[in-house]
């Protein structure tokens, strides 16, 4: 029989469902924005740079924040050696680039070529990815409900993606790959983080991932447009960025993050698939995105499969 929880587990697991939950759902709001962005004629290298611009101050501050925490506190669980080792560099920055410079980068892109609703399920494939990753890198066996979800889930994605196939053509298909591109670079990131968390904590590695990543966005612009093209960014398109950057960027980050710490990147992965259900919302309340059947239902398949992992 399953062993019984103590009370500071349930407390642990709760608090990193809840966080999960949140993150997933703030995160969500970032393929709306960026949605209502194209429409001022923007590309996705100018609206990556302009979001990791206005988020880059925040995760230098949260850095520095966990840094000086863990010097006065000394805390051995976080790392107590506070000063990084060059294997430790090697991994942030890794981490920065697989991520959230790639991730964020093909998302954007595959966001110009399908709806917001496809975009967040095919990213919430990415559990499927991370359970692999797990039994490649890890020996870590599948378990049969997990199993049982992830096929639920599938499901609940291909139905909608080929419902979207045969209304819009081809374009849909590239947009896909982009994003399914963006799930396995962030299943990536959600694997190896795990052990880098409890070693850095969870404040200090989002911090130096994240500003890896913004400088690698911000160098990207550079080198790809002219400098002089952001004085012709609408304003709307600004103001939009800087919400993405706060609301939909730094927050759930950290959320994710303190998830994982909490109760896992696999679990943590999982619990996040709440996300589709809100970007469906608001796809239908602030794009005119259409609410079909077949959205409903493939959306619902796939918090099925979700609730088919938690109730484990």
């Amino acid at each position: 029989m399953p062993e019984k929880q103590t009370p500071d587990a349930a407390k642990l697991l709760a608090t990193g469902i809840i966080l999960a939950m949140i993150g997933a759902i703030a995160f969500s709001g970032k393929a709306i924005i960026v949605k209502l962005a194209y429409r001022y004629g923007v590309d996705a290298i100018t609206l990556i740079m302009l979001r990791m611009v206005f988020a880059l101050p925040f995760f230098l501050a949260m850095s520095w924040w966990a840094k000086k925490l863990q010097k006065s506190q000394k805390d051995e669980k976080l790392h107590s050696s506070y000063s990084l080792t060059r294997k430790d560099w090697i991994g942030i920055v890794g981490l920065g680039v697989s991520g959230y410079y790639l991730a964020s980068f093909l998302d954007f892109a595959g966001l110009q070529y399908i709806t917001a609703s496809l975009e967040r399920l095919i990213l919430y494939l990415n559990p499927t990815l991370v359970l692999l990753l797990g039994l490649i890198f890890a020996k870590k066996a599948i378990h049969r409900s997990q199993l049982v979800g992830m096929l639920i889930s599938y499901t609940g994605v291909l139905l909608v993606f080929g419902k979207e196939t045969l209304l819009q053509g081809s374009d849909v298909i590239l947009g896909s790959a982009l994003v399914f591109g963006s799930a396995i670079s962030y299943a990536i990131y959600l694997f190896f983080s795990g052990e880098m968390v409890q070693r850095i904590g969870s404040m200090r590695l989002v911090g130096l991932a994240t500003s890896v990543a913004c400088v690698l966005c911000i160098l990207q612009f550079v080198l790809l447009r002219p400098l002089e093209s952001v004085l012709l960014v609408p304003m709307p398109v600004i103001t939009l960025s800087i919400f993405n950057a706060i609301a939909c960027t730094v927050v759930p980050v950290m959320l994710v993050m303190m998830a994982i710490e909490r109760i896992g990147s696999g679990l943590a992965a999982q619990v996040g698939m709440v996300g589709p259900m809100s970007t469906m919302a608001m796809g239908v309340l602030l794009l005119d995105e259409p609410l079909s059947a077949g959205l409903v239902a493939g959306t619902l398949l796939v918090l099925a499969g979700v609730f088919v992992v938690v109730r484990r």
